[in-house]
């Protein structure tokens, strides 16, 4: 005896508005979610969501400086399985990418074997490699397990990850970092932690300051394969508004 089929329930849901006035409303709120799952990274922290997630399994898991490297494959397979599961070679590749010298003025991952190279080849599988959390990057997540941060659930609802982490360090402004989203986009570039440092206590003990004395302290980005930076007058309205480019020439031996 066949069975009956269950009659389907609809629902009638009639949104009644201007087209543009709806369709502008939807686009901001995908935006919004691209931009903070995935393109942005957070002012607090400096990271992108991947590479939160990244740092917080590697120290979870005991994968420190004061301890021997893991396999990459063991890495990535740890961070998809809970907390982003979107493909392993976006993860590794930034796992790769924060250990790379030539990209991060401070690197946040120590790595054995072939991380490609400055002139853009891949690294080796990560089968090949390992690495672990360096030095600095334990300061990112320093006293996380002090309810220094908000943790939320993770995309299973099986455990829980952080929010953003706590980062004893300006990482955002020392590393700098790129990110292209739905109608926004972001360039920082990396400056030399101490600069910055000083830069942080001289705000701290002046809070009403200019921008002259912070950029006697801070003269301008420090990028981690050097450089001679054109046009060094533009770098006031770039550290003023937020906006504009700088030149850089290198040099060659």
């Amino acid at each position: 005896m066949k069975r009956k089929k269950e009659e389907e329930t609809i629902v009638e849901n009639i949104v009644k508005g201007a087209l543009d006035d709806l369709m502008g409303e939807k686009y901001a709120i995908y935006a919004k979610d691209v931009i903070q799952d995935r393109a942005i990274p957070d002012a607090r922290d400096g990271l992108k969501p991947v590479q939160r997630r990244i740092i917080y399994d590697m120290w979870k898991t005991g994968n420190t400086i004061d301890k021997p490297t893991k396999k990459c494959a063991h890495i990535v397979g740890d961070v998809m399985g809970k907390y982003h599961p979107h493909g392993d070679s976006s993860i590794y590749e930034a796992l790769v990418h924060m250990s790379q010298p030539w990209a991060y003025r401070y690197p946040l991952v120590d790595f054995q074997g072939n991380n490609g190279s400055i002139d853009g080849d891949s690294a080796a599988a990560f089968r090949y490699t390992e690495a672990r959390l360096s030095a600095l990057a334990n300061e990112l997540v320093a006293d996380i397990d002090k309810d220094t941060v908000e943790m939320e659930l993770t995309f299973d609802d099986a455990q829980f990850e952080p929010s953003v982490l706590p980062s004893r360090f300006p990482n955002l402004f020392c590393n700098g970092s790129e990110g292209i989203a739905v109608g926004i986009a972001t360039s920082i570039p990396p400056h030399n932690l101490g600069e910055i440092t000083n830069a942080i206590i001289y705000r701290i003990k002046h809070p009403n300051c200019a921008l002259e004395p912070l950029l006697e302290l801070v003269p301008g980005p420090d990028f981690p394969t050097g450089g001679i930076i054109f046009e060094s007058e533009s770098l006031k309205d770039i550290y003023r508004t937020g906006r504009g480019k700088v030149v850089i020439s290198s040099k060659a031996e």
